[in-house]
Parts: C-alpha cells; sequence; structure tokens
C-alpha cells in the first residue's frame, strides 16, 4: 500500500509533553469496527467496564535502560567530535547494536568516550570518572552501528546507568530536555526486565488500583517481553509498505504466559493486548491456527492492513504518529477506514498524541 495513504494532519496542540495525572485517568476512546457507537469517549480507569470475567490482558514487561549515550568519538590523527548514541538492541555480553549521530562521520575502529569525556586520548580505563569507552565494530546502513564496549555484562550494564539517560522519544526530545521526572513517569509499574530503548507506552496509564480493579473484575493478567527498539521512532521512508524494512527486537513468550493465554482462547474468552509491542510479539510467536507456543527470538513483525491476526482479540493502545508502521497496524486491527475516522475524532476533541499521550481500547475488525 502506498504510506501516504497513512497520514493525517496532526497540530502541535495535540502532542503531549508530560503524561496524565493520575495516570489511569487519561482520555480513553473506544472503538468498536462492528457495533454502535462506532467511537465513545471515555477514561483509562472505565477499562473493566469492557471486559468480561475470564479475559486476559497481556503486558510488556520490558524495562527502560538509560540507552541513549553523549559523548566524543576519537582516532589517532582526527579531531575529536562530539557524538550521540542509541543503543537499540543487545547483541552479546559486551556489543549493542545503536543508532549513531553524526553517522556518516563515524569509521569502523573509532574510539567513543560516553559520559564526561575528559582527556579522551590520554585515558585507558574502561570507566574512569564517569565515563564509558567502546570501539566501532561495524557499520551499516542509515547510521547504525555495533559498538564493543570495554566492560561486559553486569558492569556494563552498571556503566549505562551511570552515564546514559532515558531516550525520549525526538517529538517530545525537541521540545524539552529530559529531566528526572521522566526516570519515573517513562516506565510501567510493572516493569522488571532491562533492556527497552523505548517504553510499552500503552502501559504507562496503569496504576495500583486500576490493577485492584481489574483483579476484583475477574481479568487476568499475564506478562510477555519484548525489549523495544529505537526503530520504533524511525519513519518509514518508503513510497510503499512493500518496501519498508522493520528492525529486530528481542522477545520471550514463557511456556507458563502461553498456556494461560491458550486456556483463555479455549473456553471462549479474549486476548487483550496492552501495547503494540504485545501484539506483535503475540503474533509472531501464534500458529495460523491461533496456537500460541512458548517462543524466544528477534523479531521484526510489519503489520498493515490485510494481515490476519491469529490470536490478539482487543488492543489498547495509544495514538500513533501519521505514516508510521504503528497506525499501519492499528489501520489493520480495525479497519482502514475506521482508525481515520477515529483519528479524525480525537484530534478535533483534543485527545493528547504519542508517548505520553492518550489512548484507545480498539475491538478487532471481522476477517
Amino acid at each position: 500500500m502506498r504510506v501516504d495513504l497513512f497520514d493525517f494532519d496532526l497540530p502541535d496542540d495535540n502532542i503531549a509533553l508530560r503524561p496524565a495525572s493520575p495516570r489511569d485517568h487519561a482520555r480513553f476512546l473506544i472503538v468498536r469496527p462492528e457495533a454502535e457507537p462506532l467511537l465513545e469517549d471515555r477514561q483509562v480507569f472505565d477499562l473493566p467496564s469492557f471486559l468480561q470475567p475470564g479475559d486476559a490482558l497481556v503486558f510488556n514487561d520490558t524495562k527502560v535502560i538509560p540507552a541513549q549515550l553523549e559523548g566524543i568519538r576519537y582516532r589517532e590523527g582526527a579531531e575529536e567530535i562530539a557524538v550521540s548514541c542509541t543503543l537499540h538492541m543487545r547483541v552479546g555480553a559486551s556489543r549493542w547494536k545503536a543508532f549513531a549521530k553524526p553517522g556518516k562521520r563515524i569509521k569502523v575502529g573509532d574510539r567513543m568516550r560516553f559520559g564526561h569525556p575528559g582527556n579522551a586520548a590520554g585515558e585507558g580505563s574502561a570507566c574512569l570518572l564517569g565515563t564509558l569507552d567502546a570501539t566501532v565494530a561495524e557499520k551499516g546502513e542509515a547510521g547504525e552501528i555495533e559498538l564493543a564496549f570495554d566492560l561486559s555484562g553486569p558492569d556494563l550494564d552498571q556503566a549505562i546507568a551511570t552515564v546514559g539517560h532515558i531516550p525520549l522519544p525526538p517529538y517530545i526530545a525537541a521540545k524539552r530536555p529530559e529531566d528526572e521526572k521522566d526516570r519515573a513517569d517513562y516506565q510501567t509499574i510493572y516493569a522488571r526486565e532491562d533492556g527497552a530503548v523505548a517504553a510499552p507506552t500503552a502501559g504507562l496509564h496503569f496504576t495500583p488500583d486500576l490493577f485492584a480493579r481489574l483483579d476484583a473484575a475477574g481479568i487476568e493478567r499475564h506478562f510477555v517481553t519484548l525489549h523495544v527498539g529505537a526503530g520504533t521512532f524511525l519513519p518509514v521512508k518508503a513510497d510503499d509498505t512493500a518496501e519498508h524494512k522493520m528492525h529486530q527486537e528481542i522477545g520471550h513468550v514463557s511456556a507458563g504466559t502461553a498456556a494461560a493465554l491458550n486456556a483463555v482462547r479455549a473456553r471462549g474468552n479474549r486476548i487483550v493486548c496492552v501495547g503494540t509491542t504485545s501484539l506483535r510479539l503475540i503474533e509472531s510467536a501464534a500458529r495460523d491456527d491461533g496456537h500460541i507456543p512458548a517462543w524466544s527470538g528477534a523479531t521484526g513483525i510489519f503489520i498493515t492492513p490485510g494481515y490476519r491476526f491469529k490470536a490478539v482479540d482487543m488492543l489498547m493502545t495509544n495514538f500513533h504518529l501519521p505514516k508510521s508502521t504503528l497506525f499501519m497496524l492499528v489501520s489493520a486491527f480495525a479497519g482502514f477506514e475506521t482508525m481515520h475516522a477515529a483519528y479524525a475524532h480525537a484530534i478535533e476533541n483534543g485527545y493528547r498524541f504519542y508517548s505520553y499521550g492518550d489512548s484507545s481500547l480498539l475491538f478487532r475488525k471481522d476477517q
């Protein structure tokens, strides 16, 4: 499909720079492609009223790490330059793939020092006075590199936590700097598996009170892990969806979670994914007959209209960017025309978009 079919005009005033407080008081657009009313304005704390006892919510328990690294690049015979690297996928105990700026000026073999730069060429310690050193091991396309750090394993994790910054989405970072409040705001209350560069933002709306009300309503709660990469922020530059390449992300569905979700389906209840990340992981794992096995690996699943969903019945998700892969996904899930109508309604009625914005609950369009 043509990418421009997924374009729409979004006023700057609709972009959220801070989350709602309390989190579960964000606005909540209910979208029913096959029922009336098509659209209904509610609040997130109303979620239990749209679910039935025995339905299951699927959450992504990945935890955002401070994966934005600022520092300098240095090489013998060349001037030092400032660099910014966003880690997006771990590929070894000491190695991460990253998006680097300025990408064109970086070469394989370059050394980088993140944190307080000090005298880069004169220091040999791997992590000295709040710095972290690495070598550019590989260089790919569009500014992607692979960094081989001088530290490994838990020592590297600690160093990244010390020198790194929370990688706010570019549409927020362009309007204000990251601050200490973001360390809490840009993390779900159930995050526990370190590795994400971006938050599974639909989950940011949940509070202990909302969890208690869902428990009281007989709604099951299950967790999967998909470490969201910086590729989620990349624009679609192709003119046709068939030409776009998704970046891989690492995920895991445990045997226990898979068995529980298969039991939900077997008794006629619904699987409700909280966020596009958990949906993409479940759909990557699911077989054509809807059975969900235990699963681990990398997924680059790209869902556009025409995709036949195998296991997921409902989707809770925030409002996404024009021409983004995520707007394509929700258009596949609830219908192309339905989602254009829903987004037009949201914009006209002042809904807040993107990571810190309001949310929606999508019922799947009949396939």
